[in-house]
């Protein structure tokens, strides 16, 4: 395999928690050399949703920080502090690309807005991530996932029909948008090897929503449809949701007039293979009958009699897997979706980048660094000497804690 594609592409990530970070794994995992600015006493992702005892077993990070921060170098740095603002005006006027997830006029408070660096460094890519966007009624309003499902009108068309709505159970806006923005610095890349000239890149929760939301969106814009929760069930055909089986549920999808007279006759059902069930706008129309008949069948076969039945007659259907299950399926281990990372005595697994190159390795990968760990070296590879680096310390640069260690 040839060299990483963004072999030589340094990246200065201020960014933390999910979409930031996944975005410059996903750039780390390309060859990017990525130096992640974390404040004093880290990424809060480093702590989310874990015990004393699997910090202790693990050496004090989450899962969440493990699975999005590999490929990547860390330094600890207080931007409050006067040295520490000297340090990434240093860093950013010789890297290529710089990402954030700040509120909009926090950056530009620490001295660290695009105007300000793209000065100091003409190529320079500017890439924001931010919850509603730079400018607008909402652009200085904090959000997170769920506010942007919220807002965005996601929840209210997920959950069951009758009942209040639910949230989805990833952070699916976080993460989609994690790939615009990895998609709008790519794009900024290329522009530059074009033009010479750097620009600033904006993504945001509620871009990112919208665009989950897109033909839901449009189809509101034609003739004011607004959908209401389904289940696992759609408004675009039927069958396609869960049905029951006998030892769990699979979903089934024969959204075509053809798709559904194979699933018709691969289960050898008169009740399925009649007029109103046989075209897709009387499928949609008697969709009740037809989810009780098909159900009455599906509940009298296992999940892995249906899957092999319904996957030979070319009908689109998947097992209802737990976390469990679908994490441990060696499909994805086949598609090169799983990376193993040494975690002190432990090997954790960590889930790829969405996509892979056929002449690049996307999955040869570094752990997530400790907090801080690469602060020295990194200084040094940027030209600061070992007496400077020893007085950033002292002035609190790193943090109030480092300064005083030696007191």
């Amino acid at each position: 395999m040839s060299a990483k594609v963004l072999g030589g592409v340094k990246v200065l990530d201020f960014s933390r928690v999910f979409a930031g970070p996944a975005a410059t794994q996903v750039l780390g995992d390309m060859g990017a050399d990525i130096l992640k600015i974390e404040p004093p006493g880290g990424d809060e992702a480093r702590y989310y949703g874990v015990t004393k005892e699997r910090l202790e077993k693990f050496g004090g990070t989450s899962p969440s920080f493990l699975a999005l921060n590999r490929n990547k170098r860390s330094m600890e740095i207080d931007l409050r502090s006067a040295d520490g603002k000297k340090i990434a005006r240093k860093l950013a006027a010789e890297v290529d690309v710089v990402v954030h997830n700040y509120r909009p006029g926090v950056m530009e408070r620490l001295g660290l807005g695009y105007e300000e660096l793209s000065k100091l460094n003409p190529r320079l890519i500017y890439a924001e991530f931010s919850a509603y966007g730079r400018q607008g009624p909402l652009s200085h309003v904090g959000a997170n996932d769920l506010a942007l499902q919220a807002h965005s009108g996601l929840i209210s068309i997920t959950g069951e029909p009758g009942r209040s709505p639910v949230r989805c159970g990833s952070a699916i806006v976080d993460l989609h948008g994690s790939l615009a923005l990895v998609a709008g610095i790519l794009g900024a890349l290329i522009h530059r090897g074009q033009t010479g000239r750097g620009q600033r890149v904006e993504a945001s929760l509620m871009l990112s929503a919208a665009h989950l939301m897109s033909y839901f969106y449009t189809e509101y814009w034609m003739d004011g449809t607004m959908h209401k929760p389904m289940g696992t069930a759609n408004h675009l055909s039927v069958p396609n949701q869960a049905f029951p089986a006998a030892d769990g549920e699979v979903v089934i999808i024969a959204s075509t007039d053809d798709m559904w007279q194979r699933f018709a006759h691969a289960l050898g059902q008169e009740t399925l293979d009649v007029p109103e069930f046989s075209h897709v706008f009387a499928r949609r129309q008697n969709r009740v009958a037809l989810v009780e008949a098909v159900s009455a069948i599906t509940r009298t076969r296992s999940c892995a009699e249906l899957i092999d039945i319904l996957g030979k007659a070319k009908v689109v259907v998947a097992k209802v897997n737990n976390i469990g299950e679908a994490a441990d399926n060696p499909q994805l281990v086949a598609a090169n979706g799983r990376i193993d990372l040494p975690v002190g005595e432990h090997k954790v697994g960590s889930v790829a980048s969405p996509f892979q190159l056929e002449a690049v390795d996307m999955n040869a990968a570094t752990t997530p660094p400790d907090l801080g760990q690469h602060t020295d070296d990194i200084l040094a590879e940027f030209g600061f000497s070992r007496d400077e680096i020893d007085g950033f310390r002292q002035s609190g640069a790193f943090g109030k804690t480092k300064a005083t260690t030696d007191a």
